[in-house]
């Protein structure tokens, strides 16, 4: 990080591993698969101490892990098991994934981001996959899961692709979120001028 404050590329970093983390959310080695590939053909700059995510070793294991994670949620009842081992996974991955691309920044600042950024992202992704699966298995039987594990897929790929603009997205949903909270505080404080605004 520059003197003057941040640089385009340090912005463009935070946003691409946060959006990388929010992808590990759909699915864990996704993201990690890609950055890897994109890694190795010399697209995707990494953080010197995570160069090793862009070697052959680290390649096959992504593709194998991704393999193996992706056919298991097409498996009816073990897609809902997996979803308590991904939970806490995700949220690592989150770090580590946005960490490894957090280029020019101090490493304390790197892992804080990562920590609280990366892998809140991821988290809360995760949860709201756990949730609609949760649904989808009370409501039909575990039969649309199918269709459910199939959507996670498409968005975990997409994200990956597009990782900064699902960054800017989830930052804007996270004002507006926060906004409408504090927006209703204020309105259960302040009974009285809300009253007064619609009189006059």
């Amino acid at each position: 990080m520059s003197e003057d404050g941040w640089t385009m590329n340090e912005v463009l970093s935070v946003a691409l591993g946060i959006g990388l983390a929010a992808a590990c959310g759909f699915r864990v080695f996704v993201p990690l698969l890609f950055v890897s590939i994109a890694a190795k053909a010399g697209k995707l700059n990494l953080v010197p101490s995570f160069q090793w995510m862009g070697t052959d070793t680290a390649m096959i294991a992504f593709a194998i892990a991704t393999a193996l994670e992706v056919g298991a949620y097409y498996i009816p009842w073990l897609d809902n098991f997996l979803d308590t081992i991904a939970t806490p996974a995700a949220v690592v991955a989150g770090a580590v994934i946005s960490a490894s691309v957090f280029t020019g920044l101090d490493p304390f600042l790197r892992w804080t981001l990562a920590i609280i950024a990366g892998a809140g992202a991821a988290g809360a992704v995760q949860t709201a996959s756990v949730v609609t699966r949760a649904a989808s298995t009370a409501s039909t039987g575990g039969f649309g899961n199918f269709m459910v594990a199939t959507g996670e897929l498409i968005l975990s790929v997409v994200a990956s692709f597009l990782a900064p603009l699902v960054a800017l997205v989830l930052i804007v949903c996270l004002i507006v979120y926060i906004s409408r909270k504090a927006y209703k505080r204020y309105k259960v404080a302040h009974p009285s001028q809300e009253a007064v605004t619609t009189t006059t």
